[in-house]
């Protein structure tokens, strides 16, 4: 075990980044088609009770259905999680698409950093579709990037799409990031930043923003609906787990026996091992 005065500060590796997200879901069958045909996320796995899916051969969400299950929308939990499309002019493409579709959008926000359109899938989850500006249009005050809420221009945003059809997200889609549903964001932060080794980005009252490599935030993290909440119960709809991926599985076993040092349970699962951030979210810590 490291004694408190013996612990120096951990930095992430550069290239570390989310990776797959895996839902809880009632009704299997709906929401892989909506996470196809809307989304435009491809089937790479499946099984009757499983669905994974992704952009090219990089898997980015995993179903798991939970027929029986509820939503429980102020527990601790998926605020939203995102993926980052190479362009704004795919970025246009999707929202061509997503309006010939007729589904409503929840918001659309020009973040200074990047530019990000929002849904709600079918059972209530988050869903962010964004692309970003250059790091070198980023700002940064007193240690801390900039970033905002300013209402998108969607009709510029149609005006600069991709001309060719939709037919399923672009090559080099990523998991961007994930924002999470905490139950104390100074509590929680100090976990993502002290211990597994993220960079806090920005720190506001009610919600904070980690990153490795200077991103703008793989993690985002509020208590805007889950203030002093508890996590959802055992067999709930929604984040059941979200990787971690670091560049390989040496600095995985790295951080690992760190964190195990440290006294932060390891929980070995089939997918990896994992750690629970203190709002009861699961992380499972992988190799890319």
């Amino acid at each position: 075990m490291i004694a408190e005065n013996e612990i120096t500060k951990y930095t992430l590796d550069s290239k570390t980044a989310v990776g797959k997200v895996t839902l809880g879901v009632a009704n299997l069958e709906m929401m892989t088609d909506f996470y196809t045909e809307l989304i435009g996320l491809t089937v790479q796995d499946q099984g009757a009770s499983v669905v994974e899916l992704g952009v090219d051969d990089i898997p980015l969400l995993r179903l798991e259905a939970r027929p029986n299950g509820r939503q429980y929308p102020n527990a601790t939990g998926l605020y939203h999680f995102a993926l980052l499309l190479p362009s704004r002019e795919e970025l246009g493409q999707w929202l061509t698409h997503l309006s010939a579709n007729n589904y409503s959008l929840t918001g659309a926000s020009d973040h200074l950093v990047s530019e990000a359109l929002y849904l709600n899938d079918p059972e209530g989850n988050g869903t962010e579709v964004y692309r970003d500006r250059p790091r070198s249009e980023w700002h940064y005050e007193s240690g801390q990037i900039q970033m905002a809420t300013i209402r998108l221009n969607l009709q510029a945003l149609l005006a600069d799409a991709k001309p060719a059809p939709f037919t399923q997200l672009p090559s080099g889609t990523i998991m961007g990031h994930i924002h999470l549903q905490v139950n104390d964001v100074t509590k929680n932060a100090q976990f993502y930043a002290d211990l597994v080794g993220f960079e806090s980005m920005l720190l506001w009252p009610e919600a904070a923003f980690l990153a490795a490599g200077g991103y703008h935030h793989h993690l985002g993290m509020n208590i805007w609906h889950s203030r002093g909440a508890s996590s959802a119960s055992e067999g709930s709809l929604g984040l059941l787990r979200y990787e971690i991926r670091l560049p390989d599985a040496q600095q995985t076993d790295s951080l690992v026996a760190r964190l195990d040092a440290m006294d932060v349970p390891i929980i070995h699962t089939d997918e990896g091992p994992s750690i629970m951030d203190p709002s009861g979210n699961l992380a499972v810590l992988t190799a890319q």
